[in-house]
């Protein structure tokens, strides 16, 4: 399937609804309103095609960019091509679940969300804290420093009720992937989790979140959840 064929078949399977719905979360035009299971059969056609994911991404359509990610190639993108991405990311959909996502799939994933965590940058912190979220839900607890993500433990006690809102989200998602999902530090998330408390995210036009890593961390282990790994992290 060609750049053209894609396109066309997007607008086709976009719903008005679906579109209200990205648009109130923060998308912008053009989009089409696509449900991302609807793209499954297309990206099992096409699988992998890193040239056809960068007209996609290139397009600034949100459908056509969110599919990017999915038939992207995560390693044969360098760290300047996922800085690119990221700029062209301009809200937490795009950021936190199309190049945080694909990122996590690359060999330089740590390097590259370690340096968007430090940046400052609302976007960037919440796509580098989310590529964690993704990492420590899929891979095996021995690839990571046990150190490095107790580091990360006590940064976000330290800082996340002072943080941007978007990134607040994800630390906050980050204490409890940790909780859940790298047995090696479950009770200093745990602990870590009581001393936040409930974490405010503040949203335009609407109410505010009220996160709690805690009660979400205690409610997976009373399922039986503790070491939950997924699969496959993108669709």
């Amino acid at each position: 399937m060609d750049f053209e064929t894609v396109m066309q078949e997007l607008e086709t399977l976009g719903k008005e609804r679906t579109k209200k719905m990205y648009i109130s979360n923060g998308a912008r035009e053009p989009l089409f309103g696509v449900a991302t299971g609807a793209m499954k059969p297309m990206a099992k056609k096409i699988k992998i095609n890193q040239l056809l994911a960068e007209q996609l991404y290139a397009t600034g359509n949100y459908d056509a960019m969110y599919f990017a990610g999915i038939i992207a190639d995560p390693n044969a993108m360098t760290k300047s091509d996922y800085d690119r991405w990221m700029d062209g990311a301009y809200f937490y959909m795009l950021s936190d679940y199309v190049v945080a996502v694909t990122l996590s799939e690359s060999g330089i994933a740590q390097d590259v969300a370690d340096k968007w965590i430090a940046s400052g940058d609302e976007l960037k912190m919440s796509a580098g804290w989310s590529c964690y979220c993704w990492l420590l839900g899929n891979r095996k607890d021995h690839e990571f420093s046990e150190s490095k993500i107790s580091e990360m433990l006590d940064r976000v006690k330290n800082t996340i009720h002072d943080s941007p809102e978007r990134a607040k989200a994800s630390m906050n998602n980050f204490l409890y992937t940790v909780g859940v999902s790298y047995i090696p530090l479950n009770e200093k998330a745990i602990v870590t989790a009581q001393e936040i408390g409930i974490v405010e995210v503040k949203r335009e036009n609407k109410k505010s979140s009220l996160l709690n890593a805690y009660e979400n961390i205690q409610k997976d282990m009373d399922k039986g959840r503790l070491g939950f790994k997924r699969k496959y992290v993108r669709c």
